[in-house]
C-alpha cells in the first residue's frame, strides 16, 4: 500500500535494472524512507529491469521513440504517464536514452542521475556504459567511481548530489571495473540520493502547507 506522505518515485530504465534493484532493496530495507517507487518506465521492451519492477509489484511500462513517433512523441506520452502517476522525482537508472532540454526544464531539480565515474572525468556526450570503464583504463587513471547528480539540458552537466571514489586495481578490464564500481560505488550512492532527494520533496510539500 502506498504511502501518501512519501515522494512518489519513477524510475526509468533501459536494460538489466541493477540499480533498480539497488533502489528496491534500498526502499525495502528502510535506506529509503521518504519515497516509494511508483512506476518504472522503459525504452527498451526487453529490459529485464521490467521484469524486476513486476516481481517487486511496481506498475511497469514501455515507451519507445519508434512506437511514439519520435523524440517529441516519447516525451509527450513520457510526461503524460508520470503525471498520470502523480510522479515527483525521477530516478535515471541505467537509462540509455538523452532527454531533451524542453523536458529537463519542465522537471528541474526532480530528476536525478547515477553516472559510472567522478564528474567531471569520463562524462557526456558518449560516454556511457562500458564506454566509460575502457576510457578510464586506457587514459591510465589510479581511481575512477560513481557520481549522483541532478539532470539538465548538458549530459551529465547537473549539479553533482554525491560521489564516491573506487581504486583501480591491476589486471582489471572494463567488465570487473564496472561491476566494482556498480558494487562499491553506484549502488550505494543511488539509493542515498534518492532519499535525500524524497526527503527534501517531503519537506517542502510540508512547508507549501504550513
Amino acid at each position: 500500500m502506498l504511502n501518501a506522505e512519501k515522494a512518489r518515485i519513477a524510475v526509468l530504465v533501459s536494460g538489466g535494472g541493477t540499480n533498480l534493484q539497488a533502489l528496491l532493496d534500498a526502499q525495502k530495507s528502510g535506506v529509503i524512507r521518504n519515497g516509494e517507487i511508483v512506476l518504472v518506465v522503459s525504452n527498451n521492451p526487453e529490459a529485464y529491469a521490467l521484469t524486476r519492477a513486476k516481481n517487486a509489484g511496481i506498475a511497469a511500462l514501455t515507451l519507445t521513440k519508434t512506437d511514439c513517433g519520435g523524440q517529441a512523441g516519447f516525451e509527450a506520452a513520457l510526461t503524460r504517464t508520470l503525471k498520470e502517476a502523480r510522479v515527483e522525482l525521477i530516478i535515471l537508472a541505467g537509462f540509455m536514452s538523452i532527454l531533451t532540454a524542453q523536458f529537463t526544464a519542465e522537471w528541474a531539480g526532480r530528476i536525478i542521475n547515477v553516472h559510472p565515474s567522478l564528474i567531471p572525468s569520463f562524462c557526456g556526450k558518449g560516454y556511457y556504459g562500458l564506454r566509460v570503464h575502457e576510457a578510464a583504463l586506457s587514459y591510465g587513471v589510479k581511481v575512477t567511481g560513481a557520481t549522483v547528480h541532478f539532470v539538465n539540458e548538458i549530459p551529465d552537466g547537473g549539479q553533482i548530489i554525491a560521489q564516491k571514489a573506487v581504486e583501480i586495481e591491476p589486471g582489471d578490464t572494463p567488465e570487473t571495473l564496472q561491476r566494482r564500481v556498480m558494487e562499491q560505488a553506484e549502488w550505494i550512492l543511488l539509493p542515498r540520493a534518492a532519499e535525500q532527494v524524497s526527503a527534501d520533496i517531503v519537506n517542502n510539500r510540508k512547508g507549501a502547507t504550513t
